[in-house]
């Protein structure tokens, strides 16, 4: 089987969904300024919570937890499974795009398993209204990319099945294989590239994708303003990718290369029209590109939607979609808690921080437990930290290889703004790893750092209250690099 990387296939569902719900509250709304900031707020025409996901990502949820299983996408089973689970959702779903609530409607009149109903009404509907297919098989695809990461041509008959499940034209087909093709090679090879993909379509297809690709690359995604045509819609995605540039690594001045994440989904929002859907689409292959670690902690511990689920479950979704559905139910990210003798046998240490009183650093052990919030530096288990609310997880690695962090200096920045927004809000805020040697440390010189202690200083008071730190390695020297918070 083809390697790929965790971190990458970790962002893709949960990119999306932030992409997705920081679009909600501009839908259908004009194009906007550079000068506006996308928030999460909520609102839009549908009257979504902040953070709330809308059916972009409801419905490839629907896909994943199917894919998550290991089953065939190709498949009738399969087919008949997401069928089932489309309409399910779209019984009580606040919004449902025009055509798929069509086809919706069209397949409860019909006799028979749920797939293949719904798959001859989507082909009724495509014969009736040839060349307007709209973005809601596009929408959701992302799910699709991580059922088969080391066959490219399964991949592309696992979008082109789930696609006719709705949007069964030619040309919304061909959208679901280019861009599902995109987060695989995204995601096992860490490369954009949306022209590779063209070989999969019929030979008659490739030259005017060839053309509309290059048509949206490098060019403003305004460009783009009615995006509801799947055409439309993947050139906006692209075109936000593409236009937007990656920022230069200079920790001390806060830019780092990973932040084109978030700067190119809020020019997906830019877009105007259909934004959930734009930033969704761009979400999907940016997660792909950039991995879990890039997504910004206070955009993921707010997204939540369909199924229950929050940023962990996404991410569950997504990395057991990717190995298949082999990973155990006692292994990370399924088990209730983490059982390795490294979890077993951390100390129990717990200390205050030394710039901060409403943050204690600890250990996955350690005792006290009645905090507003936790933040996560390891992996936990699903049961951990019961009754805590506001749970947050960074992937950070204890290591001093690069390519383990590949964003290392954005994540310590991230954890520790993160940090400082819980305790803005007012929140008691418990920061963790195994054993506290290294990545709890580290954060907490990051934290110190941001509120403005002066490097040298915030490494030998974090060493005082946890005299056990290891105190040296990539970690260590990189989070005194954070740069102190910008004064009000």
């Amino acid at each position: 089987m083809m390697t790929h990387s965790d971190n990458r296939a970790a962002g893709v569902l949960l990119g999306q969904a932030c992409g997705d719900a920081l679009g909600v509250p501009y839908e259908f709304g004009p194009a906007l300024p550079e000068s506006t900031v996308p928030e999460m707020i909520g609102g839009g025409p549908f009257g979504f919570d902040p953070g709330e996901y809308s059916d972009d990502t409801a419905m490839a949820v629907c896909i994943a937890e199917v894919a998550a299983t290991g089953a065939d996408l190709t498949s009738d089973e399969a087919l008949d499974n997401i069928a089932e689970r489309f309409l399910e959702w779209g019984a009580t779903a606040k919004d449902v795009g025009n055509q798929t609530r069509a086809i919706f409607a069209a397949t409860t009149r019909r006799d028979g398993p749920r797939g293949r109903a719904m798959r001859a009404a989507s082909a009724e509907h495509a014969a009736a209204h040839p060349g307007r297919v709209g973005n809601g098989a596009l929408m959701r695809t992302s799910a699709v990319a991580l059922t088969r990461l080391d066959d490219r041509d399964a991949t592309a008959a696992a979008a082109r099945a789930v696609a006719s499940l709705t949007h069964a034209d030619p040309l919304g087909l061909e959208s679901c294989v280019l861009w599902t093709e995109a987060i695989r090679v995204a995601v096992t090879t860490g490369e954009l590239d949306l022209l590779g993909g063209l070989d999969l379509l019929d030979a008659g297809s490739r030259d005017r994708w060839r053309a509309w690709i290059r048509e949206a690359t490098d060019v403003d995604p305004r460009t783009y303003p009615s995006n509801g045509f799947t055409v439309y819609a993947l050139q906006a995605a692209w075109a936000a990718i593409t236009w937007t540039r990656t920022p230069e690594l200079d920790a001390e001045a806060g830019t780092f290369p990973a932040q084109h994440f978030s700067l190119a989904l809020m020019n997906a929002v830019r877009t105007g029209d259909d934004t959930d859907t734009v930033a969704a689409i761009a979400g999907g292959l940016l997660g792909g590109h950039w991995g879990w670690s890039a997504i910004p902690a206070h955009w993921s511990r707010r997204v939540h939607g369909y199924g229950g689920h929050r940023a962990r479950g996404l991410v569950t979704l997504a990395l057991r979609t990717a190995d298949r559905g082999t990973s155990g139910d006692q292994d990370w990210p399924l088990g209730p808690s983490m059982t390795s003798s490294s979890y077993l046998h951390a100390p129990e240490h717990l200390a205050v921080h030394p710039h901060d009183d409403g943050v204690m650093l600890g250990t996955y052990r350690s005792p006290a437990r009645d905090h507003d919030a936790v933040v996560s530096l390891c992996r936990v288990g699903t049961a951990d930290f019961p009754g805590v609310a506001d749970r947050v997880e960074v992937r950070l690695i204890d290591s001093d290889v690069p390519e383990d962090n590949p964003h290392l200096d954005f994540v310590l920045a991230d954890a520790a703004a993160v940090i400082k927004e819980l305790r803005d809000e007012g929140k008691t805020v418990f920061v963790h790893c195994v054993a506290a040697h290294q990545r709890t440390p580290s954060v907490g010189v990051a934290y110190a750092r941001l509120l403005g202690v002066p490097p040298d200083q915030a490494q030998a008071d974090v060493r005082r209250v946890l005299p056990g730190l290891r105190g040296h390695g990539r970690l260590w020297e990189h989070a005194a690099r954070v740069r102190e918070a910008e004064r009000d």
